[in-house]
């Protein structure tokens, strides 16, 4: 294996360790209104202590990580994480969970920021790099996959706490990413090139926002993860108070978003470079729509008499529903390729921390205004109200794509 392919492996495997621990928050949020008796609202801000977290590292490591070094900094951010998982299990409180939740999102915004950056000192060109964007964003739908799984097989008895456990899991695979990626060489030389000061980073990152193509893209990548993590977060909870699903099923068929979401990025990988990205992903939102409103349609008719424990009690709509997620996830790498490709790799982490920012941003609020309108109003008007961010997505998307297309014409 070369250095190139060992500094993929590595990139990948911590890709996996870090969607298993922060895209479980959908799950989470279902066992900790059962195992600790919280309400929707007060089990929504898991995800701000992950996202809120995400968005203040990611400002921090946006003005030092070319100081530090991305290797440097994501194998800290391993550490870390690692030893904390392990805690966890012992402590089981509400607090503990907020405090993983705080952390993941604290080692995240550092690392997605050095990863993103180091895609472009291993791609030699914008198709190379669009690429490499797709499948290490299609392994992190794997890995969310997996602890879905994971999750399911250790919930069957939610009050026994026996899925605190998935944290030692958790833990290990953080562990064996660590060691990948300490035997693995990646070249920083270029992060030095014409930048001297932290202070001439933060100013960089200032100048990078206030450009209109900047702020456009700004936009649509808020906006997309509104929509992805308010539909990720609140599902298992859906299935479970809607579709009358037990914790069990409801986290199992939670698991299709993340397998179609991996299907949706993976067939981008291979699609846009072919098509030319507008209509993909334009085309992508469409298709999403049509999903949701069919799901929610469908929703109305499943009448609760019973909790269904059995595969063949479970209605069709179940399964339909997350196939929105092959829709919904070529927009996220497709667009950040776009960008840092606008970009020269040394103002890379910078861009990254900005993206990083606002996406948190967006999927705290996701997952807060869901919650909030999931209480208040049921889940079928909750997922409902979604058809709005994806309308304003398309609108921005196609600003985007001018933007980029004055930029690339002079």
């Amino acid at each position: 294996m070369n250095k190139t392919a060992r500094i993929k492996f590595s990139m990948f495997a911590t890709y996996f360790f870090f969607a298993i621990l922060l895209n479980s928050t959908g799950v989470v949020i279902l066992l900790v209104q059962s195992f600790f008796d919280v309400a929707e609202t007060a089990a929504s801000v898991l995800d701000p202590y992950k996202d809120l977290s995400i968005a203040f590292s990611s400002f921090i490591a946006g003005i030092f990580l070319t100081r530090i070094g991305y290797k440097k900094s994501i194998l800290f951010s391993l550490a870390l994480t690692t030893i904390v998982c392990f805690i966890v299990p012992s402590i089981s409180t509400f607090w503990s969970i907020k405090l993983i939740c705080a952390v993941g999102g604290l080692t995240f915004g550092i690392t997605k920021v050095a990863v993103f950056g180091s895609i472009g000192l291993i791609t030699e060109n914008s198709k190379e790099h669009l690429s490499l964007m797709n499948y290490i964003e299609g392994v992190f739908m794997v890995g969310i996959l997996f602890g879905f799984f994971m999750y399911g097989y250790m919930s069957e008895d939610v009050m026994s706490g026996r899925w605190l456990y998935t944290y030692y899991v958790i833990g290990a695979i953080s562990f064996l990413a660590f060691m990948s990626l300490l035997f693995s060489e990646l070249d920083e030389s270029q992060l030095q090139e014409g930048s001297d000061t932290d202070s001439n980073d933060f100013k960089l990152m200032l100048k990078l926002i206030l450009l209109p193509t900047i702020m456009v893209f700004v936009v649509c990548a808020f906006l997309n993860v509104l929509i992805e993590q308010s539909t990720m977060n609140w599902l298992p909870t859906f299935n479970k108070k809607i579709l009358g699903l037990s914790e069990q099923l409801a986290i199992i068929l939670g698991s299709i978003l993340s397998g179609s979401m991996a299907v949706g990025r993976l067939l981008a990988g291979y699609v846009l470079k072919r098509v030319e990205w507008s209509k993909v992903l334009i085309g992508c939102i469409f298709g999403a729509m049509a999903v949701l409103l069919i799901s929610m349609q469908l929703s109305k008719n499943v009448g609760i008499t019973t909790e269904i424990t059995t595969f063949a009690d479970i209605p069709f709509v179940a399964f339909f529903f997350p196939v929105i997620g092959i829709f919904l996830s070529p927009v996220y790498p497709a667009i950040n390729s776009i960008i840092l490709n606008s970009l020269p790799k040394k103002k890379h982490a910078a861009m990254a921390s900005l993206i990083v920012i606002f996406s948190a941003i967006g999927g705290s609020l996701g997952s807060i205004i869901t919650g909030s309108l999931f209480e208040h109003f049921g889940g079928i008007n909750a997922f409902y109200c979604s058809i709005i961010p994806m309308i304003l997505l398309v609108i921005t998307l196609l600003g985007f794509k001018k933007l980029v297309e004055k930029e690339t014409a002079l």
